[in-house]
């Protein structure tokens, strides 16, 4: 039975995941209007408005996420009336409530040690402490309290294997959602979305294989452990890294694989005829579904919580056996750091497939499925073959190799910091430097007339 506390550290850790995830969720819905705009040269999202004392505040878009969800609580709630009534309505909720229950094994920082928060030393002071590498994470018992707490939700021994058995309810939501509509085109695209998300979750699991060989374990925390001291998995799978990222996109159901909602085709697909909060929980499962991968992503192949060269005694760049730099820090200091470093390459991700949304065209129904099942499926088996293979000659390999390879790992260290520092140095730049805007022409027909002195104005306008 829990105690108090482990009830108090649990409701919070929902609270930070479940929050995370809804208001991420629907700052996306945002993003795609905007970043589709910039995309496409063209005004966004600018119409939601709350004027204050005559006063008008835009905030740059920001207000449609908002009126969106406050429109869909009050949109008519359309069931058809030969439709299934019941597996209509479950439909949504199958859908998503997969996603929610998904992020309960994604753990989002190292373990908590509350009795180290503020520990201090003879040869510390209060914000930069000189504490064991470990401090007291490491004792089981705890001394008047909690020693250690998981910054994760629920630590399944499972795992992984967890997250491939909720990622495949969502096929049930969407094949009865289509089924149960009463209508040709849902009944289309929900048999789209079954095969489509079928298909993919073969490759997204067999692209993890390799992954689970190196790591040795199915709990997300030690993978993360694992990359924090050798390097992280996309520089040991970055095939693995590169099929499941597909996958994922594949699963979401977005563009370029939107082939079960695709409007010119299917109206809308498999949610057709949902209106009001049914269709708005579809909606927004999609995003929800975005942010959850990019959690998996992160966890799996960009090294979760670390960020390279900080431990749980501080900043200290080694790079072999050379020292560069030791910066002790205290152990609340360095959770802080590592919870919104995961959260940060979260969001980067998100950015991410909304980038690739807007720039790629939609795949055909034939080019989607030839993709799985003769390319990323073949990819993943020979993934395997060759990480089985080089993992047991390196497991049979001397200890000189095995400090060349440590020496490596530090090195993929180093260059993910600069990575980090430069992109994090172009944003501040972008951001302090003044835009210039520069006029276009565009197209032949405006370079012709700009040709031959310009487009005449009428004498009205001239007027």
């Amino acid at each position: 039975m829990m105690s108090l506390s482990e009830t108090i550290w649990a409701v919070v850790k929902i609270l930070i995941m479940v929050g995370f995830l809804f208001n991420v969720g629907g700052l996306l819905t945002w993003l795609d209007r905007r970043q589709s705009a910039m995309i496409q040269d063209r005004i966004g999202p600018n119409r939601a408005v709350i004027k204050v004392f005559g006063i008008e505040f835009r905030l740059g878009g920001l207000l449609h996420p908002l009126a969106d969800g406050v429109k869909f609580f009050f949109k008519e709630d359309f069931i058809p009336p030969r439709g299934d009534k019941l597996l209509f309505a479950v439909a949504p909720i199958l859908v998503m409530a997969p996603v929610l229950a998904l992020i309960a094994v994604i753990p989002f920082g190292d373990k908590l040690c509350v009795d180290d928060l503020w520990r201090t030393t003879d040869t510390g002071s209060l914000l930069f402490p000189a504490v064991p590498r470990y401090g007291s994470c490491l004792i089981p018992v705890a001394r008047g309290g909690i020693a250690a707490i998981d910054l994760q939700v629920a630590s399944l021994n499972v795992g992984i294997l967890y997250v491939f058995a909720l990622a495949g309810q969502g096929i049930v939501g969407a094949a009865l959602a289509g089924w149960s509509s009463d209508n040709k085109f849902s009944l289309l695209g929900a048999l789209r979305a079954a095969s489509q998300m079928v298909s993919y979750e073969v490759t997204i699991g067999m692209s993890l294989v390799g992954a689970l060989m190196i790591y040795g374990s199915v709990r997300m925390g030690d993978m993360v452990r694992w990359q924090g001291d050798h390097a992280w998995g996309i520089f040991i799978q970055p095939l693995a890294f590169f099929m499941f990222f597909m996958a994922a996109v594949a699963e979401s159901k977005r563009i370029p694989f939107d082939l079960p909602e695709a409007e010119s085709e299917l109206v809308s697909g498999y949610f057709t005829e949902y209106s009001g909060m049914k269709f708005g929980m579809f909606y927004f499962a999609e995003y929800m579904e975005v942010v959850t991968s990019s959690m998996l992503l992160v966890t799996i192949f960009l090294g979760g919580w670390q960020l390279p060269f900080l431990h749980r005694d501080g900043l200290t760049i080694d790079i072999g056996t050379w020292r560069a730099l030791q910066l002790p820090m205290n152990h609340l200091t360095v959770t802080a750091i590592q919870v919104c470093t995961f959260f940060g390459k979260v969001l980067f991700l998100c950015w991410i497939q909304c980038f690739v949304r807007w720039s790629l065209p939609r795949f055909r129904y034939d080019q989607l499925m030839k993709l799985c099942w003769r390319i990323l499926l073949p990819l993943s088996l020979a993934n395997i073959l060759v990480t089985g293979v080089v993992y047991l000659l390196l497991d049979h390999a001397g200890p000189v190799l095995g400090n060349t390879l440590q020496m490596i790992g530090d090195l993929t260290q180093a260059v993910v910091a600069i990575a980090i520092t430069y992109f994090v140095l172009s944003i501040v730049i972008g951001l302090i430097r003044p835009t210039r805007r520069t006029s276009w022409v565009v197209g032949s027909t405006a370079k012709l007339a700009q040709r031959f002195g310009g487009t005449p104005r009428s004498p009205r306008m001239q007027a």
